[in-house]
């Protein structure tokens, strides 16, 4: 048995030094390991299949919406980098820069791409000519470089995997709706497949996308009461449209500015579903986005018929629409445990020797440890059944931890003592004014995480400087 707990005790605990764990985590569930490339990661079959299966479902979901993908260069010549000003101020500071080719120096600097903004903008010009021609909605995979100062596994890297939508409409309102729908697209995924609850809302101007009119946000609670910023969608108006010079010819004949969007998410995603579920013993998976959802464990193998029936039942479970990993190896029962509760795999089936003889399989939660005996016949019916309650659990503990963690701050006495004393969201009045925000972040660390659509009237005032609030907002220590 001292084998068996040997790969949990691996396992730093949360409640002693959560960013330990998160890293033991990533480790040690084999999602990812570190790169002789300062600042990036590779990700392991265990961690990519997540991020597969998060882009197959957000692809689908894309798709539903109208959304078509292209693949633009991941070269960005500086001349067109710098053609938005507000733009290239804003990612400056972590552009990576390409100068020779081979063995000659460029005639121009050329960035690896931090987002394809300008890319787009540059495509936009020369595809978009009528009316006829829009709306465009496109969207690509790839992958961004920042050159980030510190970085963490999934959550910040030097190079990280993601999707960003591009669009360009006729009106204001076109493009306002899409960033809008956008939005709502990834809160519906995240609680629906990720299992994540997320409050909507609105950045402020400080935290907004740079070149962006509006910046529209998700933001998810963790276990440690820090916020994970967790997918974004940007108006940008016709701003880029002047500096780019996308026009098209309207119905009356007239010249008109196109208004374009931007939206995108992670593979801080991973980040978030190990933060928001794991626990001591590992990842805990939300059976949605689970590469595999159940690991069939045959007790005494080498006993006759054990295996084939392992086997038997792993085929049904797949057959019934299921991902199945049958554990053959020849690790003993108490190291399969634990592996599968490392991995986060939602469901165990144990069956040995006397379990077939009375044609039984014992069935075990990952999230709460429950065990269920069930008849081996009908395990195809009773685990996706039981699957099916794991997500809507995971999701509702979730859901009462950020209401756990939520807390109300009427004056800044109490606010500040409720950073200093208590990990979670702050919901605060806000009268408006950089400066105020800019001294909460400076007294508490707190910043704010965004202005939510559903807004509450706590007060008539701001917490922070007593003068006629305009908006509650959230806030909070963030990643």
């Amino acid at each position: 048995m001292a084998e068996d707990k040997k790969l949990v005790e691996a396992i730093t605990s949360m409640q002693d030094d959560f960013a330990q764990w998160y890293t033991d985590v990533c480790k040690k569930a084999e999602l990812m390991s570190y790169s002789s490339v300062k600042g990036c990661m590779i990700f392991k079959p265990a961690g990519y299949a997540i991020w597969e299966n998060i882009r197959n479902e957000v692809d689908r979901r894309f798709k539903a919406a109208g959304v078509e993908n292209v693949y633009l260069p991941i070269f960005i010549p500086e001349s067109l980098l710098e053609v938005e000003k507000d733009h290239v101020e804003g990612f400056a500071p972590e552009v990576a820069w390409v100068t020779h080719g081979g063995l000659n120096p460029l005639q121009e600097r050329m960035c690896v791409r931090p987002t394809s903004e300008t890319l787009f903008c540059d495509f936009y010009k020369d595809e978009i000519q009528s009316y006829r021609d829009l709306p465009k909605v496109y969207n690509q995979w790839c992958s961004v470089v920042r050159w980030e100062k510190e970085t963490r596994p999934f959550l910040r890297s030097r190079e990280f995997l993601w999707q960003e939508g591009h669009t360009a409409h006729a009106t204001a309102e076109e493009a306002e709706a899409r960033t809008q729908q956008m939005l709502n697209l990834y809160a519906d995924f995240c609680e629906e497949v990720l299992a994540i609850p997320v409050i909507k809302g609105r950045k402020t101007d400080k935290e907004k996308f740079a070149g962006a009119e509006a910046t529209y946000t998700i933001e998810a609670l963790m276990h440690d009461g820090k916020a994970l910023q967790s997918g974004t969608s940007h108006n940008f108006g016709d701003g880029f449209a002047k500096a780019f010079g996308i026009q098209y010819t309207d119905k009356d004949n007239k010249l008109k500015y196109v208004h374009q969007t931007s939206w995108g998410i992670t593979t801080r995603l991973i980040g978030a579903v190990i933060m928001t579920h794991g626990d001591d013993s590992g990842l805990v998976l939300p059976p949605k986005v689970a590469p595999v959802q159940v690991d069939v464990i045959p007790i005494m193998q080498k006993k006759a018929g054990v295996l084939d029936k392992a086997y038997e039942v792993g085929d049904a479970l797949k057959t019934a629409g299921l991902r199945v990993k049958v554990d053959d190896s020849d690790k003993n029962p108490g190291w399969k445990f634990s592996e599968q509760e490392m991995r986060g795999i939602p469901v165990r089936v144990e069956m040995g020797p006397r379990d077939i003889e009375a044609n039984q399989a014992v069935i075990v939660r990952r999230d709460t440890r429950e065990k269920i005996t069930v008849s081996i016949d009908e395990l195809a019916d009773r685990i996706p059944e039981i699957l099916d309650t794991i997500q809507k659990d995971m999701l509702e503990r979730a859901r009462a931890h950020r209401e756990a963690h939520t807390y109300t701050a009427l004056n800044y006495d109490e606010f500040k003592d409720t950073a200093a004393n208590k990990a979670g969201f702050i919901k605060a009045m806000w009268c408006g004014d950089q400066a105020c925000e800019d001294k909460i972040k400076e007294d508490t660390t707190c910043t704010s995480r965004c202005m939510p659509f559903a807004q509450e009237k706590l007060s008539d005032v701001c917490v922070c400087c007593g003068k006629p609030a305009k908006a509650m907002v959230y806030w909070g220590k963030a990643y």
